[in-house]
């Protein structure tokens, strides 16, 4: 039997810029919500939410963390993310599965580029949100500045819902435009608070904040429009109410205020998350597609429909092995029961189920439809995968996992880690889609990829302590991709004949730039008249993709090329698999040849904060590394300059900074795209590559 009423449950997440506050705010919510009954503090190591070791030495949030805890008559099931854009992936996979968010900005640093990539996030996945305005308590913050950064850097319908009291340290308080009562806190715990009258002071304040209010509402709602325009007063009720129903459609997102680190509006937001946040039935139903016939069909939040759910995050537990973070859409599921993956169109069995919190795990019995939980005993489960019941499959579409920027090298100090590092990076690329590990065939080595240096950093880390690896890595390198400026037709003939049976397969391709770039490699069968039997299509697929991962020009996987089948020929005992495996291989090299290669670089978005008098350095430094100046703005006293820049030009970019601003600049800096690297530029990266393949001797 269901315990908890799906209308009382709430699946959230927190998400905001590195070192907005997300993970305090989220130990405040468990300290007033009864799950802690102390404070964690980022600072000290001691918060509940950053267990790893990495994340309590750097002070940040690496892997999102989960937990369940109830407020007033909700439970909400809550996921920390971080801010860091090097796992940004977590972000992702968040919020494919929550329904709803709590978007942290700072009250000084604003709406800064991080936050500008997970609020496109929430847009792609639709996610209903909040703001929170943090660290009101700091000097130099400005609430209403934040929100005017909203509406023009997101383009987003905001509006505030409360009024902050008193300024920087004197934060002491606020007011809420909705109930028109003034919140004053008494104690440092924040637990202790007084609701009173708005004072006559701020009443004209009060009154010109409530209908912007009004009038954000009217713009998204045509019942608040048309009291609006009659003149009327609107109710405290039907402003709740539209509040809420603006939210959950996406047209509209309040803005709260408060100091998480000052216990400081944190309960205001548990009540903004109850009140205007959805729950699993106010979003609309999953869509997914019937594996068998195609066609489109949705999952609708009823514990009487049949299982279905969804594997967002694969964690290395010590004790337990791996655990499956999922999702569930509909149905109930107990432990010690067969599912059906419908990606891998395999059984598989769910040992036990357990609740998460953060890293600690409370067994349950079973889950129902609205639920977070993690599923044990698993085998061939992966993230993105479906699971539901054999008699009633379906897939959810799959999640969008981003390309490593930047590669480094790495092998075994002696025979004997061999083995174990191959077992560590297989585990740690089964939980992070976003880390690769590839084999490059002519220089022999094992090269890790990922988003960023402290990616990696991670990820070498864990290799040597929980895993216990000795292994040297390489310096990193930009991870390059190839493709091509033309389309072309290519032929490819695998034939041969060593004495019995003989090898036959011929294909024909047409090879041509893709129109949206970030497509990847798409494979299209156009074959008519039985050229090529269905059995061996494919294989000419097969061969295709295999050819991808090593370009013609320094060998970098090859993207945003659409490949048609168009032709080709079988021998009726020679044909194989194999054998047109071969010709589809020897097709896309041919055409990757003939249609004019050339190399892609990522380009990184960059934001540099630096006071004025250093501005001219920056900007000339900028300049000299082939970066693209896109905006200048000014951030209090500071000015801030947006950039594009490729990766090549700024590794260690954070020393190049101080030394040209005496330690007084920042950055902040994220992937953004692909772009062609200039011919000069791409002459010496091939020339490089080309000596590397050669025999060159490699560097650890």
């Amino acid at each position: 039997m269901r315990k908890i009423p799906l209308d009382k449950i709430r699946n959230i997440g927190i998400i905001a810029h590195i070192d907005a506050g997300k993970t305090t705010t989220s130990e405040r919510v468990l300290f007033y919500t009864g799950k802690n009954y102390k404070l964690g503090e980022v600072h000290d190591g001691t918060a509940t939410m950053d267990w790893m070791v990495q994340e309590q030495e750097r002070g940040i949030t690496i892997t999102a963390a989960a937990t369940t805890c109830v407020w007033k008559d909700i439970t909400i099931n809550l996921i920390d993310t971080p801010g860091h854009v090097d796992f940004t992936i977590e972000v992702e996979r968040s919020l494919k599965v929550l329904d709803g968010a709590v978007v942290v900005f700072c009250g000084v640093g604003g709406v800064e580029p991080q936050s500008e990539t997970v609020w496109r996030q929430a847009d792609r996945y639709n996610v209903p949100r909040i703001a929170f305005v943090n660290k009101m308590d700091r000097t130099g913050s400005n609430f209403f500045e934040v929100i005017e950064q909203m509406k023009q850097r997101l383009g987003a319908n905001v509006a505030a819902i409360q009024l902050p009291v008193g300024k920087e340290s004197g934060f002491s308080g606020l007011v809420d435009l909705v109930e028109k009562k003034l919140i004053h806190y008494n104690d440092d715990l924040g637990k202790e608070y007084e609701v009173k009258d708005v004072p006559e002071e701020m009443l004209a304040d009060f009154d010109k904040y409530r209908l912007i209010l009004v009038e954000k509402l009217a713009e998204a709602d045509d019942a608040i429009m048309e009291i609006y325009l009659q003149g009327k007063d609107v109710t405290n009720q039907q402003l709740k109410e539209t509040i809420r129903k603006t939210v959950i459609a996406n047209k509209f997102v309040p803005v709260l205020c408060g100091s998480a680190f000052k216990n400081k509006g944190v309960q205001l937001v548990l009540d903004a998350v109850k009140d205007y946040l959805p729950s699993p039935i106010d979003v609309p139903p999953v869509k997914g597609t019937n594996p068998d016939s195609g066609e489109f069909e949705e999952v609708k939040a009823d514990d009487k429909a049949p299982f279905t759910a969804l594997c967002f995050k694969v964690a290395t537990d010590p004790f337990v092995g791996k655990i499956y973070f999922i999702r569930m859409y509909s149905g109930t599921l107990t432990s010690g029961t067969y599912i059906y993956n419908a990606t891998k169109r395999e059984r598989e069995r769910v040992t036990k189920i357990v609740k998460m919190h953060a890293n600690r795990q409370e067994i349950v019995e079973s889950i129902s439809t609205g639920d977070i939980a993690a599923a044990v005993g698993l085998k061939d489960t992966k993230t993105g995968d479906t699971l539901c019941t054999e008699k009633n499959p379906i897939l959810i579409e799959a999640m969008r996992f981003p390309e490593p920027v930047i590669q480094q090298a790495i092998e075994p100090k002696s025979k004997d880690a061999q083995e174990k590092l191959g077992l560590a990076m297989h585990k740690l690329e089964d939980e992070d889609p976003s880390f690769r590990v590839t084999y490059n065939q002519e220089t022999g080595q094992t090269l890790i990829a990922g988003m960023g240096q402290l990616h990696l950093e991670i990820i070498i880390d864990r290799i040597l302590r929980e895993f216990n690896v000795e292994a040297q890595v390489g310096a990193p390198q930009v991870a390059y991709r190839e493709t091509i400026k033309k389309s072309v037709s290519s032929v490819g003939k695998f034939i041969s004949q060593s004495g019995g049976r003989g090898q036959y397969g011929h294909c024909v391709i047409e090879m041509a730039p893709q129109e949206t770039p970030g497509t990847g490699i798409t494979f299209d069968d156009k074959i008519k008249s039985g050229a090529i039997p269905r059995e061996f299509i494919p294989a000419v697929k097969q061969g295709i993709i295999g050819a991808a991962k090593n370009g013609v020009l320094a060998g970098y996987p090859v993207t945003d090329v659409a490949v048609v089948l168009v032709d080709g020929s079988y021998h009726e005992v020679d044909s194989s698999e194999l054998a047109f495996k071969m010709a589809g291989s020897i097709a896309f090299q041919e055409g990757m040849k003939k249609a004019h290669p050339v190399l892609l670089e990522p380009i990184m978005d960059i934001e540099v904060i630096v006071p004025e008098e250093f501005m001219g350095q920056i900007i000339g430094d900028l300049s000299s590394r082939r970066a693209k100046i896109i905006a200048l703005g000014q951030r209090l006293n500071l000015r801030t300059i947006r950039a594009n820049v490729p990766l090549s030009e700024v590794f260690n970019y954070a020393t190049i900074t101080r030394s040209l601003t005496q330690g007084r600049a920042s950055y902040t800096m994220e992937p953004s795209f692909y772009s062609e690297v200039p011919a000069h530029v791409a002459e010496k990266i091939v020339s490089g590559a080309q000596a590397t393949g050669a025999g060159a001797r490699k560097t650890f």
